[in-house]
């Protein structure tokens, strides 16, 4: 018999979709209906990446933490960027504990930030490094 956890489908990504990690990069984050059928619509934020066709709802402690792993306030420049999503049973809500995904920065080579691409030099660069000063 499955798990309960694999019993309903969802739509977004669950705990038992990372389990105890999973190395996942950020396409984009957008703005998602996560109102149930037939229910009054309910705009979150959401991650959506390369490696898993569910997106992540964000709460306000993931969307800090992405911000603090990535060393970006600003979610247009997460693209690229990668985290572990886990299965963290500590969390509480409402005083009992729920459980919920987390996000940790990555470790070892996976936790490098992509290269930012630099602009080409223009005509006033070079006229600048010219200036002994």
């Amino acid at each position: 018999m499955p798990d309960i956890s694999q019993m309903t489908e969802s739509k977004f990504l669950k705990r038992s979709d990372v389990g105890a990690g999973k190395l996942l990069t950020i396409t984009d984050c957008v703005q998602m209906n996560v109102a149930k059928a037939n229910e009054a619509a309910e705009m979150k934020w959401c991650l959506n990446f390369e490696e898993v066709d569910k997106p992540m709802v964000l709460n306000r402690t993931n969307a800090e933490l992405v911000g603090m792993i990535t060393g970006e306030r600003n979610s247009d420049n997460w693209g690229g960027m990668k985290i572990v999503a886990y299965d963290d049973p500590s969390i509480s809500f409402g005083g009992k504990l729920v459980g919920g995904i987390r996000v940790r920065a990555p470790r070892g080579p996976a936790a490098q930030r992509p290269p930012i691409a630099k602009p080409a030099p223009t005509a006033l660069d070079q006229e600048e490094d010219d200036i002994p000063f």
